[in-house]
C-alpha cells in the first residue's frame, strides 16, 4: 500500500469511491455526487491531493482546502478523507492522513481542521490517534436522509505559533523527492 499525488486519470475511480457517501450517509453533507471534472479540478488546486493504492487500485484519497476565503486564514486547511467500503480498516485512512499531514508542514500550514458528521466514531479515532482535538460542537448543523445531524470540529497545530509566518507554498513548489520523502514515510 503506497500514496501518492492523484492524477487525472484517476477521476473516474474517485467518483465510485466518493459517491456512495453522498447517496448513503450523512458522512457528507452534500446531495449530489462530484463528477470526473469536479475531481480533477480539485487536483488543480495549490493543496495535497493524494490517493491511496494497492496492488493498483486506489483504495482512497485524500485532500486539503482552504478553511476560510479570507486572508488572515491562509495558513489554515480542512481536511477530507474518503476510503473504499471494501477497505475500511485496512490502514488506508491512516496512510492518507499521515501522507497529508507530512505534506502539509512541508508547505508552511499552520493548522489543519475536519469536520466530522456524528456520529463516526471510525473517523473520530483515526483523527484523535493523529492529535486532533474537539474545537466545536454545531447540533443539529445539517439535515440528510430523514433526521437532523450534529457535526463537531475538530484541530491539529500543524506548525508553530512564533512570530511572523512564512507564507505557505503550493504543492507544486515541493520537489519530487520532498513529495516522495514524505510519503514513503
Amino acid at each position: 500500500m503506497h500514496c501518492r499525488l492523484a492524477r487525472p486519470a484517476d477521476a473516474p475511480r474517485l467518483v465510485e469511491i466518493y459517491t456512495p457517501y453522498v447517496t448513503s450517509t450523512a458522512v457528507t453533507f452534500a446531495t449530489a455526487a462530484l463528477t470526473e471534472a469536479d475531481f480533477l479540478h480539485k487536483m488543480q488546486d495549490v493543496f495535497p491531493f493524494l490517493v491511496c493504492e494497492e496492488n493498483g487500485q486506489v483504495m482512497g484519497y485524500a485532500y486539503a482546502a482552504a478553511f476560510r476565503a479570507k486572508e488572515a486564514y491562509r495558513w489554515d486547511v480542512e481536511l477530507s478523507i474518503y476510503v473504499d467500503a471494501t477497505a475500511h480498516r485496512r490502514g488506508v485512512g491512516s496512510k492518507l492522513m499521515s501522507g497529508l499531514l507530512g505534506l502539509l508542514r512541508a508547505q508552511g500550514y499552520k493548522s489543519a481542521y475536519s469536520c466530522i458528521t456524528l456520529p463516526n466514531e471510525p473517523s473520530l479515532c483515526l483523527h484523535r490517534r493523529f492529535g486532533f482535538t474537539q474545537v466545536g460542537l454545531f447540533e443539529n448543523a445539517g439535515y440528510k436522509l430523514g433526521k437532523w445531524r450534529s457535526v463537531t470540529w475538530l484541530r491539529l497545530p500543524l506548525g508553530d505559533f512564533d512570530g511572523e509566518p512564512a507564507e505557505p507554498v503550493s504543492i507544486s513548489q515541493l520537489s519530487e523527492n520532498q513529495i516522495m520523502h514524505i510519503l514513503e514515510r
